[in-house]
């Protein structure tokens, strides 16, 4: 541990840094986040499997390791890139340090990067592959494997292997459509007093129907949307039952996907949690928590639907209405309480369009009550 690590991008570029957490060399997407706070849903987020990520705030690890804030049980990150890393954390609710986290998930870091000059490389060429290595030997043979990488069979390495009902309840039946799932997403169901039966990645649309469900979440998820066309087409299946639906990040796209809209990778993607979004309805923008690398093409989308967010940096789409079923969608994530509080009201919404068979009330269109969870 403390020894010369460095990362190597795949266009020849070097950031020399000091190793920490579990020791082994990784090849990975270089990708950069902006999140101020947070590291540890960052770790746990299932959607950065594959990707090697880069802090932008400064210091991490300040406030330890809190299992309760963890947004799944495992990281599914290939590597970790900090500035300063906080070796003596201070918070009553601290349950151990960064470091020791990272090794038990068998997690390489590497600490004392330039963080700033790194992210400015991704911003200006855009997302890259890179190696954390021991030793900054850049070889011709090296270089070719690292634009050759690939992040490939990303949901299903990070989704739930069988049917879980977490918790039991008899309230609205809610399928959660676990493609790399959040836990907050189920959190936030259960405190509306919706049955959650969490469904893996490769689950039918017999499997869902057969469950009787009430409403149908479609959950985050890591990698490029367009590989998943067996979850596609089971997707188009469920559209023509109009079981009340909603979307986020990756839900986001494939619903989008499965009514034959398109996706495109984004330069260097929104992941942070201070995307600014409008709502196209009411014009209000709300500050969204993301973390996305794809965004759905708005000219794309079939006449059935309608662009409903768009974020005011770069005006890429970041929700969507469909007219002819009960479902919608947003690419940020409400659940993530960027706000902290701003965009929870979707839930609310997703549930009165469930209490009401599919249709969509006055309090929906309005945008709800948006303190529902306080």
């Amino acid at each position: 541990m403390n020894g010369r690590a460095f990362l190597i991008l795949e266009n020849g570029r070097i950031f020399e840094g000091k190793s920490f957490g579990a020791e082994s060399e990784v090849t990975g997407e270089v990708v950069f986040t902006t999140a101020m706070t947070g590291y540890l849903e960052t770790l746990t987020d299932p959607s950065y499997y594959g990707q090697m990520v880069v802090q932008t705030f400064p210091l991490i690890g300040n406030y330890g390791v809190i299992p309760a804030d963890f947004e799944s049980g495992a990281s599914h990150m290939r590597a970790y890139i900090v500035r300063d890393w906080c070796q003596e954390p201070s918070n009553f609710r601290c349950e151990g340090a960064l470091d020791t986290f990272l090794k038990s998930q068998g997690i390489p870091g590497i600490y004392g990067v330039d963080t700033r000059a790194l992210t400015r490389v991704v911003r200006e060429h855009g997302v890259m592959n890179g190696r954390l290595v021991y030793q900054p030997e850049i070889t011709p043979a090296l270089l070719k494997e690292l634009r050759r990488y690939r992040v490939t069979d990303a949901v299903a390495s990070v989704s739930g292997s069988r049917t879980d009902n977490t918790p039991p309840g008899d309230g609205l039946r809610v399928a959660l459509w676990d493609f790399g799932a959040k836990g907050n997403i189920s959190r936030e169901l259960a405190k509306r007093g919706c049955q959650v039966i969490t469904v893996p990645w490769n689950a039918s649309a017999e499997d869902i129907l057969a469950l009787k469900p009430d409403g149908l979440m479609l959950s985050n998820g890591p990698g490029d949307p367009v590989e998943n066309t067996g979850i596609i087409t089971e997707l188009k299946k469920l559209c023509a039952h109009r079981i009340p639906t909603f979307g986020i990040c990756l839900g986001h796209q494939l619903l989008a996907l499965s009514q034959g809209a398109r996706t495109e990778k984004m330069k260097y993607g929104h992941r942070g949690a201070n995307q600014p979004v409008r709502e196209t309805k009411t014009g209000r923008v709300y500050i969204t928590s993301q973390n996305h690398g794809y965004a759905v093409a708005a000219e794309s989308l079939p006449d059935t639907a309608a662009e409903s967010w768009i974020n005011t940096n770069d005006q890429t789409n970041e929700g969507i209405d469909y007219q002819d079923m009960p479902a919608f969608s947003v690419q940020f994530h409400p659940e993530a309480s960027a706000g902290p509080l701003d965009t929870l009201f979707l839930f609310d919404r997703f549930v009165a369009r469930m209490k009401n068979g599919g249709k969509q009330t006055v309090q929906a269109e309005e945008g709800g009550n948006h303190h529902a969870a306080e």
